[in-house]
């Protein structure tokens, strides 16, 4: 079994997946850090120098890589959801799919306040910020709902409060056994 973790950018996946992997005992990845390592080069100098259908090709074959794992927890990128061939592997039965959520603004305020969006989170398009994640979230949660197992609100709780929570809800579910 692996956990992967979606949702729009800054809504906690890496911070909550590690807190995860470590409760867990399980590894963690993060398929935009992968797929940096791999090219040696930031998801913004990627997009710059190929495009965002480069990098979608690329997420593609991290998350078709890293499937063939078990017992993972994998942060995802936001837009991830966006093929549906990706869609295919996350509800792949081997796979249970936590979205976090968060609102627009608590949002906008992490990505403003985190020193590595500009490498890591090159414009999706040509508005404003807030306009941004409001047009391109309303957008994409359909996409996250079709492929949601357990969906949880990442809004003024703690990373191990989260944690803690998505594991309590794993215990309940049929997924009991995966879970030491």
């Amino acid at each position: 079994m692996n956990i992967c973790l979606i949702g729009y950018r800054c809504t906690g996946k890496t911070s909550v997946g590690r807190m995860l992997a470590e409760q867990l005992g399980w590894r963690f990845i993060d398929t935009d850090q992968h797929i940096v390592e791999k090219a040696g080069r930031s998801i913004s100098e990627l997009v710059a120098a190929h495009g965002w259908e480069f990098f979608r090709q690329k997420e593609k074959q991290a998350l078709t890589e890293l499937n063939a794992h078990d017992q993972l927890v994998l942060a995802t990128g936001g837009g991830i959801i966006l093929d549906p061939a990706n869609l295919a592997i996350l509800k792949d039965d081997k796979n249970f799919v936590i979205w976090l959520q968060a609102s627009f603004q608590t949002i906008f305020n992490r990505m403003t306040n985190d020193a590595q969006t500009t490498a890591s989170r090159p414009s999706l398009t040509d508005s404003s910020l807030l306009e941004e994640i409001k047009d391109t979230l309303t957008g994409r949660i359909p996409y996250y709902e079709s492929a949601a197992d357990l969906i949880v609100n990442t809004e003024n709780q703690s990373i191990e409060v989260i944690s803690r929570q998505i594991i309590k809800k794993i215990e309940e579910t049929h997924v009991r056994k995966y879970i030491r």
